[in-house]
């Protein structure tokens, strides 16, 4: 197989240590693939595991001698496949990776692997991988929204997840309650988007929809991404509740006519909003804990009497299955969802440690990061601005003028060619 190939990668070496370097990928084993990166997004919990370091389940213990490559939301192209696997993959594959390899190790790239994470020019793709199915055929050439498919599978999953029951029946009615009312907690980030979308465009077609923040601005976004008009033409009614200087429980009660929601899904690991939630579930209701926190004491009352008279309940959900990211694909492949709006920023492998530092305070969407670019962090709505000093940002700017500033395949495609890193 090939010889050892230079890469550059963004690497976690420690407790918050990360450093884009350069270094040689050992040769492709027989039942492995190489695979050139394409596209990465990020994700917060790689900035936990930044921040945790080796006290990170997923992070291996000699991460200061052995530094493993971050992000787990990639996609790519093959660049050569193993001889064992020459009858399953071709050169020249487009593929997206799902980054769920279950136990018992619970690895997965972008935390645990030296030579297997998103944030580089190439990677390998090892067997275990590969032999959990976890390499996924993209037939699209658009890769951000194969990139993006993965925290689009964490949300499928998260709502698939939740369930409803019938009186003396022990059986869970599995899913968010089609025609159902669903509130979703501090909903304003890019995760919130996405579960918006899918709420509006996938299978469960709630009749009530309350997206809630305390941020005037991603709620002013989020109703541009997604205008109540075209919602309600569509049979939900969509509301955004800026909870700011207002009682959420009492307005989210209002709103359900006193009836309380069908499902609650909870996306910032913050007590109140638990609390919230349970507070304002309906009979049977579900609430689904999203948020990841990084206390592991992180704990929130909630309303025994309502567990046992009104069946209320609580799951919890990290990650999505196979399924559920090829579900993905295939919604935004046929225009049902478009991932593409969590974007809110794009930049180059450089970017990274910066970005992957202060993630936790950022008040944006989705990074998307492009490891064969030279590009500073930039958001898309600073493009025009930017295009004052550099023509290359104004012609960005003009294509995602026509697509509402949301990140679209033309704009992928010229800023892989306009600003072409010298590999």
């Amino acid at each position: 197989m090939t010889t050892d190939r230079l890469i550059r990668a963004a690497r976690i070496h420690g407790k918050d240590k990360v450093a884009v370097g350069e270094f040689p990928l050992p040769p492709t084993g027989d039942d492995e693939l190489l695979l050139k990166v394409v596209s990465s997004s990020m994700c917060l919990s790689t900035s936990k595991a930044l921040s945790l370091g080796t006290e990170h389940k997923r992070v291996p213990d000699d991460v200061e001698d052995v530094p493993v490559i971050t992000g787990h939301e990639f996609a790519g192209v093959i660049e050569e496949a193993g001889s064992a696997l020459a009858d399953r993959f071709t050169t020249g594959e487009r593929v997206a990776v799902l980054p769920t390899m279950g136990l018992p190790s619970g690895w997965s790239p972008g935390y645990s692997y030296p030579y297997y994470g998103g944030d580089a020019t190439y990677c390998i793709v090892p067997k275990v991988a590969i032999d959990k199915g976890c390499v996924l055929p993209y037939e699209e050439t658009y890769f951000a929204n194969a990139s993006l498919a993965e925290p689009m599978s964490c949300i499928i999953g998260a709502l698939h997840a939740s369930y409803h029951t019938e009186p003396l029946v022990w059986e869970h009615q599995m899913g968010i309650r089609t025609g159902g009312s669903l509130a979703l907690l501090g909903c304003g980030g890019a995760m919130g988007i996405g579960a918006i979308d899918y709420a509006l465009h996938g299978p469960y077609r709630p009749r009530l929809v309350v997206a809630v923040d305390v941020n005037e601005e991603r709620l002013a976004r989020l109703e541009r991404l997604f205008p109540p008009e075209e919602a309600l033409a569509r049979g939900t009614r969509l509301v955004f509740l800026d909870a700011s200087d207002v009682d959420a429980r009492e307005a989210l009660l209002d709103m359900s006519e006193g009836k309380g929601y069908d499902d609650v899904v909870v996306f910032a690991a913050s007590k109140a909003l638990v609390e919230t939630g349970d507070a304002v579930l309906g009979e049977d209701g579900c609430l689904n804990f999203f948020a990841g926190p990084t206390d592991r004491e992180f704990m929130a009352s909630i309303n025994l009497y309502n567990v046992h008279y009104e069946r209320t309940h609580m799951v919890g959900t990290s990650g999505g299955s196979r399924s559920d990211m090829e579900e993905s694909l295939d919604l935004s492949a046929a225009g049902d969802i478009n991932p593409s709006r969590m974007v809110t920023h794009v930049g180059g492998l450089d970017a990274v440690p910066d970005a992957l530092s202060t993630l936790p305070g950022f008040t944006g969407g989705k990074i998307l990061i492009y490891p064969h670019i030279d590009l500073e962090l930039t958001a898309i709505a600073d493009f025009a601005a930017a295009g004052a000093h550099d023509p290359r940002f104004a012609r960005l700017a003009e294509i995602c003028a026509p697509h509402d500033n949301i990140w679209n395949r033309e704009a992928e495609a010229y800023v892989l060619e306009a600003f072409a890193h010298p590999d």
